[in-house]
């Protein structure tokens, strides 16, 4: 169509090219009550996440051999906190926990990571597409207050996953207890999973801070995978069995919604929960015959 026809009065058959005629404006979200394509605010595909579940699932069920206890201690419905120790050079803990809560409870589950994952070129864009949101406190309070979502954290952070194999399974203190308030403030129960096996799948040797400081990274880890596999190592787990244990939710006696909590109570229970996460965690390993049998 000429440019000049674009612009035709409906009622008279001479052009008027400086007369713009209205255009029905298409609805929009909210009047049509559809979703774009399926990708939601925080940039979750459920055909991604779904494909990521069809790809990882030989490795959850035959590499890992993952086995559960206490499953069924995570809400089926509500908003819940998802608290786990953390660890490997690159971490194999939260795919493993998304993974088994949603093929076996049905229930999506929003992983909550540094930003830098998200900062990323193209690994950002794939990231969120399987459930990734940047950590931040109102991210999770949305998610976990005005959505009755799933929520994953790990207070120990990279202190966690920078750490030596020779530390491993000792659990670093969680921060401030930001995750107690979030919990308090958006009023649902702290839920947390003590996991073995981790730790096992990609032991970090050595680091290297000169290298890290260079690339603006937190740690630039020397694998025991990467002695083996050399560069492909660091996509390459070993086949340490996983067990997972969820324990008692936690739950606080205070209204949400407030503008602050007692700090000394927000740090008295991230330490009650640290210390539980911890105990769970050397009756495992004390229970473990083997790392690579079970």
């Amino acid at each position: 169509m000429p440019a000049g026809d674009r612009w035709t009065h409906p009622q008279t058959e001479e052009a008027r090219p400086a007369e713009l005629v209205p255009l029905p404006l298409p609805p929009t979200r909210q009047e049509t009550g559809a979703r774009l394509g399926d990708v939601d605010e925080w940039g979750r595909s459920e055909h991604i996440r779904a494909l990521a579940r069809r790809l990882y699932d030989p490795i959850y069920r035959g590499w890992f051999r993952a086995e559960w206890d206490g499953l069924e201690k995570i809400p089926e419905r509500g908003g819940a906190l998802l608290v786990a120790n953390h660890a490997a050079a690159v971490p194999s803990d939260a795919p493993a926990i998304m993974h088994g809560i949603e093929t076996e409870l049905r229930r999506p589950v929003y992983g909550m990571a540094d930003y830098l994952f998200r900062a990323v070129p193209v690994i950002g864009t794939l990231w969120s597409r399987a459930g990734g949101v940047p950590a931040h406190p109102e991210n999770a309070y949305r998610l976990l207050r005005e959505q009755q979502q799933l929520a994953l954290v790990f207070p120990e952070g990279v202190r966690a996953t920078g750490k030596l194999y020779r530390d491993r399974y000792q659990l670093r203190r969680f921060g401030r207890g930001g995750f107690v308030e979030i919990a308090m403030r958006a009023g649902v129960p702290v839920v947390p999973i003590a996991v073995v096996g981790a730790e096992e799948s990609m032991p970090t040797l050595a680091k290297s801070p000169v290298l890290a400081r260079a690339l603006g990274v937190p740690y630039v880890p020397l694998t025991a995978n990467m002695l083996v596999f050399g560069p492909l190592g660091l996509g390459i787990y070993f086949p340490a069995i996983f067990k997972l244990r969820v324990l008692d939710p936690v739950t606080f006696d205070v209204p949400p919604d407030q503008d602050r909590y007692p700090k000394s109570r927000i740090m008295d229970e991230a330490e009650s929960i640290r210390v539980s996460l911890q105990e769970a965690l050397y009756e495992m390993l004390q229970a473990r015959r083997s790392i690579w049998f079970g």
